[in-house]
């Protein structure tokens, strides 16, 4: 990668200066987030960039349609099929009920201080339970998280899946434990599943 030239209006200039880290292939691809409305689909679609599933509760099959918008509208954009990833909440630890207990205070206040921004009512106890269970909060066992992994990136037809591990103010402890059973047991067993129905 050669260094970046480049000048805003939010920030400095960057007079030929090197980026780290560097690409594998020397190129960051583009994602679009949406969070389910069809026109941010469809943009994302019109400007050649792939697509993140936003996915902060209910089933993710619902998505499903969206996914069939934006191959839809790329082909009407004239564009090559792209990548489809999900972005979703979740915590992982030994075990089930061990994960949904650190989670559920932190879940608590977050959803609590997002609801209040947009209007919704405070969360329950059975709100989490269902989202943990049968919705895209993916909480539990580095098994029980992989099968629920390897669910929605098929149920959706999505290649990607971004872990989003912090969730409110929990033990950096946690958050690390977290991350070391999705990288050493969760994702290899994804790749495992996936590849059992190919």
């Amino acid at each position: 990668e050669r260094p970046v030239t480049w000048s805003g209006t939010t920030r400095a200039p960057l007079n030929n200066q090197n980026i780290y880290p560097k690409t594998e292939r020397g190129v960051i691809p583009l994602r679009v987030g949406v969070g389910g409305t069809p026109e941010s689909v469809v943009r994302a679609a019109r400007i050649g960039a792939q697509l993140a599933l936003a996915i902060i509760g209910g089933d993710p099959a619902r998505f499903a349609p969206f996914v069939g918008l934006y191959h839809d509208a790329l082909k009407e954009f004239g564009r090559d099929v792209l990548p489809v990833s999900i972005h979703s909440p979740g915590h992982i630890s030994d075990t089930d009920e061990q994960a949904i207990e650190e989670q559920w205070p932190h879940y608590y206040s977050m959803f609590g201080r997002i609801g209040r921004e947009r209007g919704w009512g405070p969360t329950t106890k059975e709100h989490y339970l269902n989202e943990v269970h049968h919705g895209s909060l993916y909480v539990g066992s580095p098994e029980t998280v992989a099968q629920k992994i390897a669910y929605a990136l098929k149920s959706v037809g999505a290649t990607r899946f971004d872990f989003k591990y912090a969730n409110g103010p929990m033990a950096h402890s946690k958050l690390m434990k977290s991350i070391e059973l999705y990288g050493t047991k969760v994702v290899p067993r994804v790749r495992e599943i996936l590849s059992q129905e190919v």
